[in-house]
């Protein structure tokens, strides 16, 4: 039943955002997001919070909403080489970056690097880190965007993509050593403090 599960669990996720792309109110879809993914770690079977954890889980800790941590950016092209992140018994995940951000720097004081995962099907990847990074949020970064699995905050009306940072997570691996995940390469990296999104387990 393990696959079956996991396919319900990234069905759960693809159906999650795509209610919240579909929202007229960003703070209320987040709303929502927060109390599914709270739902989700505490009953399903793939949850990657120990088995042993689940029946204490307390929900997800997270920083309030900031209205003024959402944007919408252009995306310019990015035509780097191929490269590899490491992702543990899953081996080097292949990647190549396709699109740098344009809209960030003003409040954030950087861009981004989108990935372009490798492979059967491919998705956009956007993993980043921050000064809270190893602070007040998990140490190897936090995940924005991975298509493959279901996280995708779309576009807006003006065709510009929507990167709302409140919709920051962890990656499994921040909750559990049976996960080894990609993390955030060095040039993802703001010098600024992201209060938005997952802070770190525990």
């Amino acid at each position: 039943m393990t696959f079956e599960t996991l396919w319900d669990w990234r069905r759960q996720t693809a159906d999650l955002y795509a209610a919240v792309r579909a929202a007229p109110d960003p703070e209320h879809a987040w709303r929502q997001w927060c109390a599914a993914r709270d739902r989700m770690f505490r009953t399903h079977p793939q949850t990657p919070i120990e088995r042993d954890q689940a029946s204490r889980f307390g929900g997800l800790k997270l920083f309030p909403y900031d209205p003024a941590l959402r944007f919408t950016v252009r995306l310019l092209p990015d035509e780097g080489a191929a490269e590899l992140f490491p992702a543990g018994a899953d081996g080097d995940l292949h990647v190549v970056p396709f699109a740098q951000t344009d809209g960030l720097a003003a409040a954030l004081g950087g861009e981004l690097t989108l990935y372009w995962l490798l492979g059967y099907g491919g998705g956009t990847f956007l993993p980043f880190k921050d000064a809270t990074s190893g602070r007040s949020t998990y140490g190897g970064g936090r995940y924005l965007l991975d298509t493959i699995k279901g996280a995708d905050l779309g576009v807006a009306m003006d065709g510009r993509t929507v990167l709302d940072f409140n919709f920051a997570y962890n990656p499994s691996c921040a909750y559990s050593s049976r996960y080894i995940c990609p993390l955030a390469p060095p040039g993802n990296r703001f010098p600024t403090s992201v209060r938005a999104g997952e802070k770190a387990p525990g």
